[in-house]
């Protein structure tokens, strides 16, 4: 049986993506935003503060989770880009998942905090010199 904590299977990194990968994924950031608000389209209070599995995150959770860490992820991309080889700083995922931001919040709150985020990373990401993409971070759990 497949993990329910990834539906559609763990993240599997491909080391370097090719040029149209890379394009791809950096497509799929542009489109985030609007996938998630379609995802969510319709969806009653009590809909958003059902968990998606059991013992899971709501999908109020999960949709606040998501620009936590794209955030993240922008600010690591900067780092590695202006760094040699900084060492990020990992969060606690879980514990921001309880704080009233995401249990409390409107999900338009984070969609449209996604829509500035992505706007800027994929302004980014779209301006990176090719050499540059070999810029790396340390993480301190993860290497």
């Amino acid at each position: 049986m497949n993990d329910p904590r990834y539906p559609i299977g763990k993240f599997e990194y491909q080391i370097p993506p090719t040029a149209e990968e890379r394009q791809k994924l950096i497509d799929g950031i542009a489109q985030a935003p609007s996938r998630l608000r379609e995802a969510i389209r319709g969806l009653s209070p009590e809909q958003l503060d059902t968990p998606y599995r059991e013992g899971g995150w709501t999908v109020r959770q999960v949709v606040h989770h998501v620009p936590d860490s794209h955030m993240n992820a922008y600010i690591r991309f900067k780092l590695a880009l202006t760094e040699d080889e900084p060492t990020i700083k990992p969060y606690m995922e879980d514990r921001w998942a309880k704080l009233a931001d995401t249990t409390n919040t409107p999900p338009e709150v984070s969609l449209s905090l996604m829509d500035s985020l992505h706007d800027r990373w994929v302004r980014l990401l779209r301006a990176i010199e090719p050499n540059d993409w070999k810029r790396t971070f340390q993480h301190p759990e993860l290497g």
